[in-house]
């Protein structure tokens, strides 16, 4: 009897719009359930309602709990194919201790997949069970003989071709053994393979059809540079262009970054505009903030004419790409008071009763220079959409493939969701990364309606006790599935307390904090020259960006711009490294130092990384080295090698000791091994 399970029933089998029972089951019911239960399957986020997150060409891991009653044995695939594919491809899964199955496929390209379980009880196998048991108890197997020949027959019978025929031939020598010779016949795993390709598949279920969203693989990995184009100049007073910034793309990519990020390009507007230090007052040349998007020169899809043509933007974006750099756009759905749409689309907008517009706000802030579209009038539906839509593919057109969104989490998750979904079904390689700082509720959703990435709480993560259950956190379902951290150290919006009075040493511990622990990091320029002068009591710069040209020596005294430089090196060079996952916490005796580990999933790459997260003071702390992961004696050998220095070295046993001086390197990073 074969029941598959695309019905809707079973744990992994409930689709979402069939209502529960609510009548008892009648027998006829009862005879159409799965009699083998698929459930708990892993990575599935919200039952299959949403995607969870891949990466091309590297294993999905699966993980199942499956059984039945009695003692027969079970088979267990793992089915799967991209959306725009008609076969299905198999692997099959191993069975673990309590009814634990364990399988891994690797998507071949980047595109939306779907995977599934099947099950079904193994006759053969069970019976081969049975009869070794049997034959190796010394009990009299004649009957078990006649079974197990009974099995190969009906297996030919339902069989043609080249099975049939070596099914046949089988039978043949089965016919002309002895007792021994037949046993050894019907367990041979010739036999046993032969016979699962014949399997009938006895009572096979099947889960629901569970979607993978596969990425490539600079979702995962990969380090960003934020800069204002406008600041790329000398002179305050000389506003910065697309041409500029070429010159500045070798410097980026010798510091090892491969997503350059610039904030809003688009015309900014006039009314409102803010002044220097977000004064409500704008002088005649006083730049604006870019969010403040719209003018007579155009809106979402324009140039910001002071920054160049559209030609030298297209050339700039092909510079790029020639020193490894990928341009970043900012995509912020937000209008000045003389964006275009105001005038061609005010129904998008909502109005007061005077027949003003309300500005933005997040208490306390204001933000008098723009305003929110509003995605439920009633003539932005479907209209708006279509256009914030439109203006995404304009610029993935121009070879833009990542977005950074502002403020995600302030417009319905439903646009999200289509308009994500629509744009990565034309081009699949489109990322978009989440500037999100919300509930945890909201920013996994964020993750779940297909944002590729996402800006997090690491930023206000200081103390030990804090980072280990952040980062392991991280490493924990949902989040693992559904949720890529990039660890900003710092933004134009954010100057982090911690970096006000910490001197070089404590831009130092953010940068290794953010590099080794995540594979997706950034900063905003100025970072490498230390820059850190905020508004007395807010973590906000003085001075900002937003509103003002900012010129920069970028070969100042006391920059880290080697130390950067380096950490990128060290991601690219350990697998390890090149993901938030497979992080694990280890033991230091000291709650200034935070020591943790990565290993890649083969085993071959192992780091060790330990953080002073004092910048003052030296610290020191005994320590455990993970030898156990490693498969190694307490009193084993390893050997140890400083990634910043080059420095080799033997440690012999589990504890060691460190002393880490913030004046020197407030950190060690090393790459560890079994000795020779």
């Amino acid at each position: 009897m074969n029941v598959t399970a695309d019905q809707p029933y079973g744990p992994d089998s409930l689709a979402s719009d069939v209502p529960h029972q609510t009548q008892p089951l009648t027998l006829t019911h009862a005879l159409q359930l799965p009699r083998i239960v698929i459930e708990n399957t892993m990575p599935v986020i919200e039952g299959g309602l949403f995607a969870a997150k891949a990466i091309v060409g590297q294993p999905v891991e699966v993980t199942s709990k499956v059984f039945a009653d009695g003692h027969d044995q079970l088979a267990v695939v793992i089915s799967w194919r991209a959306v725009d594919e008609e076969d299905w491809h198999s692997v099959p899964m191993q069975a673990l201790v309590n009814d634990s199955w364990r399988g891994e496929f690797t998507p071949a390209s980047v595109s939306r997949y779907l995977f599934r379980l099947e099950a079904w009880i193994d006759q053969f196998a069970s019976y081969g069970y049975e009869l070794r048991k049997k034959y190796e108890a010394g009990v009299p197997i004649g009957l078990e003989l006649e079974e197990g020949r009974i099995h190969l027959a009906q297996a030919a019978e339902r069989h043609q071709g080249a099975i049939k025929d070596q099914l046949n031939s089988v039978l043949a020598q089965f016919g002309q053994r002895d007792t021994e010779g037949q046993v050894a016949l019907l367990l041979s795993a010739e036999t046993v393979a032969l016979m699962a390709r014949a399997e009938n598949r006895a009572y096979l279920s099947r889960s629901i059809d569970f979607p993978l969203d596969v990425e490539r693989q600079r979702a995962q990995f990969a380090s960003w540079y934020e800069l204002f184009p406008r600041s790329v100049t000398n002179d305050p007073a000389r506003h910065g262009t697309f041409n500029d910034v070429l010159g500045r793309l070798p410097m980026i990519h010798d510091m090892g970054f491969d997503v350059l990020y610039f904030p809003p390009i688009h015309p900014i507007g006039r009314a409102f505009r803010k002044g220097p230090n977000n004064s409500l007052e704008a002088g005649p040349d006083d730049p604006g903030s870019p969010y403040a998007i719209g003018s007579a020169e155009g809106g979402h899809d324009a140039i910001h004419p002071q920054l160049g043509s559209r030609e030298e933007f297209r050339n700039l974006v092909k510079a790029a790409a020639i020193h490894g750099l990928e341009i970043a756009l900012d995509f912020a759905i937000q209008c000045s008071q003389d964006h275009p749409w105001l005038k061609e689309h005010p129904g998008w907008f909502s109005w007061r009763p005077d027949g003003t517009i309300r500005y933005a706000e997040n208490p306390p802030k204001k933000y008098q220079d723009i305003v929110n579209v509003d995605f439920y009038a009633g003539d932005a539906i479907p209209s708006l959409w279509l256009e914030l839509r439109d203006v995404v593919l304009g610029w993935v057109h121009e070879g833009v493939k990542i977005f950074r969104v502002d403020n995600p989490h302030t417009k319905p998750l439903p646009f999200w969701q289509w308009m994500i979904a629509d744009i990565r079904s034309q081009h699949p390689d489109v990322m978009f990364l989440a500037e999100a700082f919300t509930k945890p509720a909201m920013m996994a959703r964020l993750g779940k309606v297909g944002y590729s990435q996402s800006y997090t709480y690491f930023t206000w993560r200081n103390t030990k006790a804090e980072l280990a259950e952040y980062f392991s956190q991280l490493n924990q379902p949902p989040w693992r599935d559904c949720y890529r951290p990039n660890f900003f150290v710092n933004t134009p919006d954010i100057n982090p307390f911690f970096l006000h009075e910490s001197g070089r040493a404590g831009f130092l511990i953010r940068a290794v904090l953010a590099t080794m622990g995540s594979g997706l990091w950034g900063m905003y320029s100025g970072f490498e020259l230390c820059e850190a002068a905020p508004i007395p009591g807010k973590e906000e710069y003085l001075d900002s960006e937003k509103y003002e040209i900012r010129p920069r020596d970028y070969s100042a005294p006391g920059n880290i711009i080697a130390e950067i430089a380096q950490l990128n090196r060290i991601r690219r060079q350990n697998p390890a490294l090149q993901t938030h996952l497979g992080l694990s916490i280890y033991t230091a005796w000291n709650d200034n130092i935070l020591y943790f580990g990565k290993r890649s999933a083969d085993g071959s790459n192992f780091i060790l990384v330990a953080v002073s997260l004092d910048p003052f003071n030296a610290q020191e702390a005994h320590f455990e080295l993970p030898l156990w992961e490693m498969g190694l004696p307490d009193d084993a050998a390893t050997s140890g090698e400083d990634l910043m220095t080059g420095h080799r070295w033997t440690w012999y046993g589990k504890q060691q000791w460190m002393r880490i001086e913030p004046w020197h390197q407030p950190f060690g990073i090393w790459r560890i091994q079994a000795s020779n």
